[in-house]
């Protein structure tokens, strides 16, 4: 178990590696942001971003996007992995916020969660970005480091590791660290090759020893 100490060190940590870290989905507004963090799921940030410049061209507003026919969507899009089905949420939730929230995306939870495709991940990002509440949004590099580091257990899904990470952190810190987290997780502790030996919390990280250990066996 992490001291407050220790939790405080990760988090000073964090920002100062990576002061300016941001959503780096390509949008404009909520709407746009609701779409590229849907089509995100299992797909790049990078990858997501090449795709949506043609799609919002093509579909610039909600409602435009409610009456495309899904193989246009799935045109556009298909450079991503389950485009077949992305392309359905997309069309189905744009429908929904034209049908039931007169063309606005909506700003609670419950009704963002309800949008086809949508799920609390996507939910806690818009939430944060869009409309600046606070939330510590899980993907796969938050969920990874903050295992690697201790703050979780390695068994703790992904909601349990979001409302660890509520408990440990201020609550007004909650979205500028969820993207520190990710940032750090991206460019630094890498899910294949972590940067263990220049890390500044690798004497905090038990998977980092484990590396460490393993590398100087090896050699």
């Amino acid at each position: 178990m992490l001291t407050r100490v220790q939790l405080q060190e990760i988090a000073d940590t964090m920002k100062q590696m990576f002061p300016d870290a941001h959503c780096e989905l390509t949008h404009q507004n909520p709407f746009e942001l609701v779409v590229a963090v849907a089509l995100s799921a299992q797909a790049t940030d990078a990858l997501v971003n090449k795709v949506t410049p043609g799609l919002f061209e093509a579909f610039p507003t909600v409602e435009a996007m409610a009456t495309a026919e899904v193989s246009e969507i799935e045109t556009l899009i298909k450079r991503i992995g389950l485009y077949r089905n992305k392309a359905k949420n997309v069309k189905a939730l744009s429908e929904k916020i034209v049908n039931e929230h007169d063309g606005i995306v909506p700003s609670d939870r419950t009704s963002l969660e309800a949008l086809p495709g949508v799920g609390r991940k996507t939910a806690n990002v818009v939430l944060s970005v869009a409309f600046h509440e606070p939330a510590f949004a899980v993907d796969t590099h938050v969920e990874r480091v903050s295992k690697r580091l201790g703050i979780c257990r390695w068994k703790d899904n992904v909601r349990q590791v979001e409302e660890t990470l509520m408990k440990k952190f201020p609550r007004d810190e909650w979205s500028q660290l969820h993207h520190q987290f990710i940032f750090f997780g991206r460019y630094h502790c890498k899910a294949q090759r972590p940067a263990c030996e220049t890390c500044p919390l690798l004497h905090m990280c038990r998977e980092g020893k484990k590396r460490m250990k393993s590398t100087k066996v090896t050699t």
